[in-house]
């Protein structure tokens, strides 16, 4: 088959794309280097992937948004063996009787953004410029997707083993518990295609673009010079949080999710500051001496303070030499459905969501 297409994801472009979706991810979406290993061996192996804009497909035709599902820590060691993507395309095909043209990523976060483009490569079709959060988000119904009333079944879940279920639900939060529970069943990670939908609903279901966002974000760390850190802020339009050392790490693993906190001790001109991180998988909170700092939906990144990477939640260790950023997220989350989704109070803070920039603003 023939495509009209954006770029082909290769060996190279995979590297810039893995970086920015480690940062876009918010410290989710499991460890990127994990899917650019299984990325670059698909791609290798079967050739470059195609990367397409949403315009330049039929209007009728149907998409898979796919990844994985469970705990980040779970998932570094529990690696797949290539073929979850082909079953999940099966599976849905039958479900649906409908041929499935593009596989897209759920979320663009972390190796999340990359699993579509490995199981694109071994099934021969292409990966679409768009995905379902602008970020990362720990929960299956925080997906822009949900918003636009998208039905979030069928949903085919499949595990390294060659194991499928098919769930058909009532609503976006009926399938989290049900497909929370067997992900648990299947080891804590599993990997999973729901909210498949056609390319007119996709066109505007979506957060268009946020393949190539992440590919452009690598290749400003990759091109940086001096102070990586700065040119990659001024990139994203972000904000400092704090520049520090990791002080102390809580984690633990529990209901498919990861859990836990970590504390940030200033050093320079931040020397006496602490800040804490909360963590549902992703970073959702900042706060420092109680006060808000930054909160979901924006995104809150640690990174190595020298190289600018993203380190994931999973991957945090005591004495790490971290900078603290927050960026603004996609305008759908901060409409009413999208707060009421994926705000400060969906995670069981008390407060209200207050805009980074605001709050940035407020601190100075």
């Amino acid at each position: 088959m023939f495509w009209s297409m954006k770029r082909l994801l290769d060996g190279e472009t995979l590297t810039a794309l893995a970086w920015g979706c480690a940062i876009l991810g918010a410290g989710g979406g499991c460890d990127a280097r994990t899917g650019l290993l299984e990325a670059r061996q698909a791609v290798e192996e079967f050739g470059p992937v195609p990367l397409m804009d949403l315009d330049e497909l039929h209007e009728d035709d149907l998409i898979m948004p796919c990844g994985m599902i469970g705990a980040p820590t779970v998932q570094i060691e529990k690696l797949q063996n290539g073929d979850e993507g082909g079953r999940l395309r099966d599976h849905l095909e039958a479900a649906t009787g409908r041929k499935v043209v593009a596989l897209m990523s759920a979320e663009i976060g972390g190796s999340n953004g990359l699993l579509p483009v490995m199981w694109a490569a071994r099934i021969g079709l292409p990966v679409v410029d768009a995905d379902g959060m602008g970020r990362a988000f720990p929960l299956i119904p925080q997906l822009s997707m949900e918003l636009a009333g998208i039905a979030p079944t069928p949903c085919v879940m499949t595990d390294e083993r060659g194991n499928v279920v098919v769930f058909r639900t009532t609503s976006g939060s009926w399938l989290e518990r049900l497909a929370r529970a067997a992900t648990i069943e299947f080891g804590g990670a599993a990997s999973s295609a729901e909210y498949s939908m056609s390319v007119a609903q996709a066109r505007t279901a979506t957060v268009r673009g946020s393949v190539s966002l992440a590919i452009r974000i690598g290749q400003t760390l990759a091109n940086a010079q001096d102070d990586p850190i700065a040119e990659l802020i001024s990139e994203l339009d972000a904000f400092c949080l704090v520049t520090g050392k990791v002080a102390d790490v809580e984690r633990h693993t529990t209901e498919g999710f990861v859990r836990g906190s970590v504390i940030v001790e200033g050093l320079g001109p931040d020397t006496g500051r602490l800040l804490r991180l909360e963590i549902q998988n992703e970073n959702l909170v900042v706060l420092e001496r109680g006060m808000v700092r930054a909160s979901v939906p924006d995104l809150i990144s640690v990174l190595d303070s020298q190289s600018a990477r993203a380190i994931a939640t999973e991957r945090v260790r005591y004495g790490q030499r971290v900078t603290v950023i927050a960026m603004r997220c996609h305008p759908v989350w901060r409409t009413d459905r999208g707060l009421q989704a994926a705000g400060p109070r969906a995670f069981g803070y008390e407060f209200d969501y207050v805009p980074i920039e605001v709050l940035a603003r407020a601190a100075a």
